[in-house]
């Protein structure tokens, strides 16, 4: 059978994709409203809420370290249960939290939980998606979080308007427990390694390479990068368009962000597949800078959401493709390590930026920040080529020789 034709739609990546947004889905909803509920229900400074919504991030990134260096010794579809039934128990902990301390604790341990069950759910379907398809598959699995990202605040938002607090908490431990269930259906094959890779991922004691896979580093670090400028984006743009006076604009940003990407994703990933990385990434430096310097200039609610759909198929597009990079670079024994890896920068440029960029604004003001950042975007594009741009050329012609 031609490898091209393998079916990619199987039931256990529409299952394990379905997690991920669910998952997303409650993150999102949540962080757009656990700010204004410490400060109502708990009397939180600004700054304190600013860290109930934040804490949840460095949680994720403790998850995403310990579950790469465990979750092949586990077992990917055990870890996956174990995740997911934390993250309906901190879920839980939201109805009961009666003071800030409890929760920033329960911020903190709820990012874990998600950080756990967001490697397996990106690992098994690595696994699963046809190693000719590979950059499609993870490319329309991204896309589930695409979509949390666009539905997820829409609904935290519109639940805050229409019910309480308690009963969007409860509607997110019923997302959670909908995810457990769902779970029990995924089959997840075994992974076949060698002796020498099985003693390898039961290795003891403390060595970097058993938290951080080595392949993906470089590849991690241009997602850090480029994470670092996108955050600039996903945390101010409301800030910016409120001093720039669009924003009705505003609100339908994401949503096109989302639009653009959800259209792009399928032939992005194909053409990933069939000529390699470079195709996109080199095209994605130049317009997520474009639309970095175009929101520097805008001056109308069209300007600005032209701005958005630049910036989705840019990011949007390379997100998928920097992690499609990673797991192709690893051994599949070492596909969980490379997961984590990758998800690890991508939380750190998305969860640390803001609070790096809050020093920087009152220097520079918003219009000057999104130029310079489009600049360190474009920059990138030359470390990108040492990092691994020029490595995928000679990639691309092993592939060709191999066909």
């Amino acid at each position: 059978m031609n490898s091209s034709r393998q079916t990619l739609w199987s039931k256990d990546f529409i299952i394990v994709s379905g997690i991920n947004f669910l998952i997303n889905l409650v993150f999102y909803l949540l962080i757009v409203i656990i700010g204004e509920y410490a400060v109502e229900q708990f009397h939180a400074s600004t700054s304190v809420a600013g860290l109930v919504t934040g804490i949840f991030i460095i949680g994720s990134l403790i998850g995403r370290l310990f579950t790469g260096r465990f979750i092949e010794s586990i077992g990917r579809r055990k870890t996956l249960f174990i995740g997911l039934f934390f993250f309906i128990l901190t879920t839980i902990l939201y109805l009961i939290s009666s003071n800030i301390g409890i929760m920033l604790t329960t911020r903190l341990l709820h990012g874990v939980a998600a950080g756990i069950v967001g490697t397996a759910t990106g690992t098994i379907a690595a696994q699963i998606i046809p190693a000719a398809r590979k950059a499609e598959g993870i490319g329309y699995f991204s896309m589930s979080t695409t979509l949390a990202t666009a539905i997820g605040p829409f609904i935290g938002l519109f639940m805050t308007q229409h019910t309480t607090f308690q009963l969007i908490f409860i509607f997110s431990v019923i997302l959670g427990i909908i995810s457990f269930i769902t779970s029990l259906f995924v089959y997840v094959p075994a992974v076949k390694v060698t002796a020498n890779q099985h003693s390898e991922t039961k290795e003891k004691g403390f060595k970097l390479s058993n938290f951080i896979e080595p392949n993906a580093v470089p590849i991690a670090i241009i997602t850090l990068i480029i994470a670092f400028c996108y955050s600039s984006v996903l945390s101010f743009i409301k800030f910016y368009a409120n001093e720039i006076n669009l924003v009705s604009a505003a609100s339908f940003f994401f949503l096109v962000y989302s639009i653009a990407v959800l259209f792009s994703r399928p032939f992005t990933g194909r053409l990933m597949d069939t000529k390699g990385a470079n195709y996109i990434m080199y095209p994605g430096f130049i317009i997520l800078a474009g639309g970095m310097m175009l929101l520097s200039t805008v001056h109308t609610g069209y300007m600005l959401l032209m701005a958005g759909a630049l910036i989705g198929l840019g990011f949007g597009n390379m997100q998928s493709s920097t992690q499609a990079i990673a797991v192709k670079l690893t051994p599949v024994h070492r596909m969980g390590l490379a997961t984590s890896t990758f998800f690890i920068a991508l939380d750190a440029g998305l969860g640390f930026g803001p609070y790096i960029l809050g020093f920087i604004i009152p220097l520079t003001g918003y219009r000057p920040l999104y130029i310079i950042l489009g600049l360190a975007v474009l920059i990138s594009t030359v470390l990108y080529y040492f990092l691994h741009g020029k490595k995928e050329y000679t990639l691309q012609a092993d592939v060709k020789s191999i066909a």
